[in-house]
């Protein structure tokens, strides 16, 4: 949880608003039923398939015992927009990084909810013990790239054929990266010194 924000927060995005706050244990059926109403395709970068409720099950557990941080966005009617996960594995050869990782609505592109939801992602993640976050992504997805580059996240890697769709079809995933050390201002323009 952010100690520099609040929840819950309504985030306003052209004509949309949405409230966003921590994923509780009682959003994964919703969570099953957003992830299940995107193309897959949307869900490539994932680790893990979320449409599956096994997979929503052991992430709300995680998210329960504190490892790892995750919002849930909801618009006027209640319905799931988006959700993210910002993971780090404390005792890995990696505890300095985390990925930061959001799903989005495709209905709301474009509208500036992706920007301000990755935003409230990154304020819970500058209060981790980091200094590099990583961020994974289809390198089609080119609004979700620019919000990134936006942020001062580079480009690192492409991974090719790294992912199988249900068809058995292979896709690239970018790997996107920004050094908190490195990007000096970065804590301050979140308030965070």
């Amino acid at each position: 949880m952010s100690q520099t924000v609040s929840y819950p927060r309504t985030i306003v995005a052209k004509q949309h608003r949405m409230t966003v706050r921590p994923l509780a244990a009682y959003d994964a059926d919703d969570i099953v039923a957003f992830a299940r109403s995107i193309p897959a395709h949307d869900l490539l970068f994932l680790l893990r398939d979320i449409r599956n409720p096994k997979v929503v099950a052991a992430w709300v557990e995680q998210v329960e015992r504190g490892q790892m941080a995750s919002l849930i966005a909801h618009d006027a009617n209640g319905k799931v927009v988006g959700c993210t996960a910002l993971v780090r594995d404390e005792f890995s050869w990696s505890p300095h990084v985390a990925e930061i990782r959001i799903v989005v609505d495709p209905s709301l592109r474009g509208s500036g909810f992706g920007r301000a939801f990755t935003q409230e992602c990154m304020a819970q993640a500058l209060d981790l013990p980091v200094t590099k976050i990583v961020a994974r992504l289809t390198p089609d997805q080119a609004g979700a790239l620019k919000v990134f580059e936006d942020m001062g996240f580079v480009p690192e890697a492409l991974l090719r054929d790294h992912v199988r769709d249900a068809e058995g079809e292979t896709h690239d995933i970018a790997i996107m990266a920004l050094n908190i050390d490195r990007q000096g201002g970065l804590k301050s323009a979140y308030g965070m010194g």
